[in-house]
């Protein structure tokens, strides 16, 4: 019995391994409309490659909504990251939950973004733009600071900035998808 389970495992590691380079190749096409559209393409490029998430999406708006969602995961993080620095930080209290307000913002947007990707793309493309008014309200407020958490939060920050361009490069990608549907229609 247990051959068989191994000889089981082994046969479908085999199919997984095989099929796995072909199905890739297939949603590459759609990494590679989302990363045309962005300003840091290596970035793009290896992120989404070695995301699972986006390597198994089958279209332009499920990899949008990957995006989308990388973005809100990421955003979330640094909004805890922030609330904790406002506790622990007393002298940049106020800085740091300004900071935090900031990623809520962020992550609301996103959302949004989210639930508007399929029937108003443009409208997800201009949540995911505001969005960056609340990163550079965050390098604006802590930007100077020397200390640990704030180096900290702009680096996290710096990271928003690139899943951001990401994420509008994917509504975009969406919004134009949808509009060449529209024009063949």
């Amino acid at each position: 019995m247990t051959s068989s389970s191994g000889c089981f495992i082994v046969v479908s590691m085999a199919i997984l391994f095989l099929l796995a380079p072909a199905s890739g190749l297939l949603n590459r096409d759609f990494i590679d409309a989302n990363c045309q559209r962005v300003k840091n393409k290596p970035f793009c490029v290896e992120t989404l490659t070695t995301y699972p998430p986006a390597i198994a999406a089958t279209g332009l708006l499920p990899l949008a909504e990957v995006v989308l969602s990388l973005g809100v995961t990421h955003a979330e993080k640094t909004a805890a990251f922030a609330a904790e620095a406002a506790k622990t930080d007393a002298a940049l209290k106020t800085q740091f939950s300004e900071c935090h307000d900031a990623y809520v913002g962020i992550v609301a947007s996103l959302k949004s973004a989210t639930l508007e990707l399929k029937d108003a793309p443009d409208t997800a493309n201009y949540d995911v733009m505001v969005s960056g008014d609340d990163t550079r309200r965050v390098t604006a407020l802590i930007g100077k600071n020397t200390d640990k958490s704030s180096k900290t939060l702009i680096e996290m920050t710096l990271q928003m900035d690139k899943l951001l361009d990401l994420a509008a490069g994917s509504t975009d990608a969406v919004d134009d998808d949808d509009e060449n549907v529209t024009r063949r229609a």
